[in-house]
């Protein structure tokens, strides 16, 4: 197998341009000998290994069942038509591949249906696009709602039309011969490969779907890419929410059968009314809470109080008046089922005296969250590797701190996995600079946004642009961005102010840039070339100590005698820092700068833990240094 790693083997033949690298080859073999032994192995592979190759090869190779599970659906996207098609035909791989997405990127035909019979509830612009949307659905294979070329895959007509968890029928379902989500597991269930997310594959572990089982096959090999991000969403996934949205979504659908099913029950509609009211006064005075934090706290307010108490009578009203109803309706027979489970979990959300979970609530002006997080799923991932016997494959460019991996193997109960880290190719020495400013304000001084915009202007204008300003605060990111509009001519793109796919190629097409974001582009994103020559990070991304499931993690890591700065905080933002750094190089030709507006790095104990979890760059505390370095050709 390693053979097709060589400059002369399978891979240099087929792939045009391809180069061979002893860090790829070392880990392919290490994951060819993880699915052969039925072990499990975490591999941190510097960008520009080619990590998705070193696991592909030996996967195909295998001729066992595979999982392949991605971070984000573009990178499944990517895996499926992309990569995956390069090492088939290298390979001569005959076996099949499928791709499996989570339930809401079907059209469910029931819903759709259901829809059509009370479509004068829906606005006119909704009526238009339900129209289009049943047209598509005529000629759709397989009703992937990214493939309707007239409703795009953000419009609000969407989740109106694919099921939840929640709202699925099962086989109850009449449509359940043609159902898209059917179809799309019998492929997977008759594929070699199939591509997943780990969104779904954590909500599959959780929940099993309703009516047909879970919809992710058994396989004999796991291979988690982008793994980092396992830890936090399986926390997420293997706890539990209430959301205004499960409640509004229930009474409409009350509702909704009440229309065109069971006419002659007004009381449904009466129900469905009084749940509707009260999720809206709920609503309207949790947002006028902080928009994050405890429940414990949350459920202590008296106005909060009562509105819960309202809306446990609102359901329990709903309870006796389904009862009538009992078999004259699958859907409402469902909704049944559903409020029901409402019910006990708002008991649950109450309880919030219970240890070992962070009990933590956010809202909007529309829409909130209760939730309930398990601070550590250590045992869960155990008992799960344990009942799934296999190979099970995680790695990404970002897993260790301080080259040490046990942070993540720790948070998984990943404690007798075989363990690699891998440098990345690139010559940091000569292809970069890091720099941390002299006199720049510390991080939470009042107007340290015009300082710093002030401070890395000429920066920025001598490179022409070409660079990203990532921030840790949305606050940050505006204050900078007005500043920067003020004082410069460059084009100057702020995230949210369209999609992150448009902000992406208007950077790029307009090539003179600035673009100042925040969360979603630290990671995922890969600008290669001349174009992203800068990184700006406006301070080291520790997350607020008053973050509610931080904030419980300290206190559970302090209760065992552990040191929550060290153990939690610090481990947290050195693998944030080192996927916002490993936005800058992602081919052997880039060059650039990264600058750190934080004094900590260089003036605290545990800058060096920062430092050491980053590829080895020069460094300096000279802007004039980065102007020169950025202005030289190489």
């Amino acid at each position: 197998m390693i053979d097709d790693f060589a400059e002369d083997g399978l891979l240099a033949k087929a792939i045009e341009g391809f180069v061979a690298r002893e860090p790829q080859r070392n880990m392919a073999s290490k994951v060819s000998e993880s699915i052969k032994k039925q072990h499990s192995l975490v591999v941190e592979a510097g960008t520009g290994t080619g990590k998705t190759f070193a696991y592909l090869v030996p996967a195909l190779r295998s001729d066992k069942k595979v999982i392949l599970s991605t971070g984000s659906k573009n990178l499944q996207e990517q895996l499926f038509s992309k990569d995956l098609p390069i090492i088939k035909k290298a390979l001569n791989y005959t076996g099949k591949i499928a791709l499996l997405k989570g339930r809401a990127n079907y059209l469910c035909l029931e819903r759709m249906y259901h829809q059509y019979a009370a479509a004068g509830d829906l606005d006119k612009q909704l009526r238009a696009d339900l129209a289009r949307v049943k047209n598509w659905s005529i000629k759709t294979k397989d009703g992937d709602i990214s493939k309707c070329t007239t409703v795009t895959e953000d419009n609000s007509i969407w989740p109106i039309l694919t099921s939840t968890n929640d709202n699925c029928l099962g086989s109850d379902c009449e449509h359940y011969s043609d159902c898209y989500v059917v179809k799309a597991r019998k492929r997977a269930l008759n594929a070699d490969i199939v591509v997943v997310n780990h969104h779904l594959f954590l909500a599959d572990v959780v929940v099993k779907d309703t009516g047909f089982g879970e919809l992710i096959p058994k396989a004999d090999v796991m291979i988690f890419d982008e793994a980092h991000q396992l830890p936090d969403l399986a926390c997420h996934y293997f706890g539990e929410q209430l959301t205004s949205r499960q409640l509004f979504d229930l009474a409409k659908e009350i509702n909704l059968v009440y229309r065109t099913e069971v006419k002659d029950m007004s009381q449904l509609q009466q129900c469905a009314d009084k749940l509707q009211k009260c999720t809206q006064d709920l609503r309207i005075v949790i947002s006028q809470q902080p928009p994050k934090g405890n429940l414990r706290f949350l459920f202590n307010q008296e106005a909060v109080k009562k509105e819960i108490s309202y809306l446990v009578d609102a359901l329990d009203f709903c309870h006796e008046v389904l009862l009538l109803a009992v078999g004259r309706s699958t859907t409402l027979d469902n909704c049944l089922e559903r409020i029901k489970q409402y019910t006990m979990l708002l008991k649950r959300l109450q309880q919030t005296n219970i240890t070992g979970f962070s009990y933590w609530y956010e809202s909007s002006y529309n829409s909130f969250i209760f939730a309930l997080t398990p601070l550590s799923v250590a045992d869960k991932f155990t008992e799960l590797l344990t009942e799934r016997k296999g190979s099970w494959i995680f790695t990404s460019a970002t897993l260790s701190v301080d080259n040490q991996l046990d942070y993540f193997t720790k948070r998984l109960g990943l404690t007798n996995a075989d363990s690699l880290i891998l440098e990345s190719p690139f010559d940091y020495i000569n292809q970069t600079i890091l720099c941390v400013p002299r006199y720049i304000p510390s991080p939470n001084e009042q107007g340290n946004a015009e300082k710093l915009a002030n401070i890395l202007l000429p920066v920025i204008e001598a490179n022409n642009g070409r660079c990203f300003f990532l921030c840790t605060s949305y606050a940050m990111m505006n204050a900078l961005a007005k500043q920067f509009r003020e004082l410069t001519k460059l084009p100057v793109l702020v995230q949210g102010e369209t999609s992150k796919v448009k902000l992406l190629e208007q950077f790029i097409h307009t090539g003179n840039a600035l673009l100042i974001a925040t969360s979603s582009f630290w990671e995922g994103i890969d600008v290669r070339g001349d174009t992203l020559s800068c990184v700006i990070i406006d301070k080291l991304p520790f997350t607020s100590p008053d973050d509610p499931l931080i904030k419980a993690r300290m206190e559970d890591c302090q209760m065992q005698g552990g040191d929550a700065f060290n153990d939690v905080q610090l481990p947290e933002a050195v693998i944030t820092l080192k996927q916002g750094v490993g936005r800058l190089i992602r081919h052997h030709n880039d060059r650039g700068a990264v600058i750190i507006c934080d004094n900590r790095l260089v003036m605290r104990p545990y800058g060096a833990t920062f430092i050491n979890s980053l590829p080895s760059s020069p460094r300096t505390r000279d802007i004039k240094k980065v102007i020169s370095f950025l202005t030289t050709k190489s």
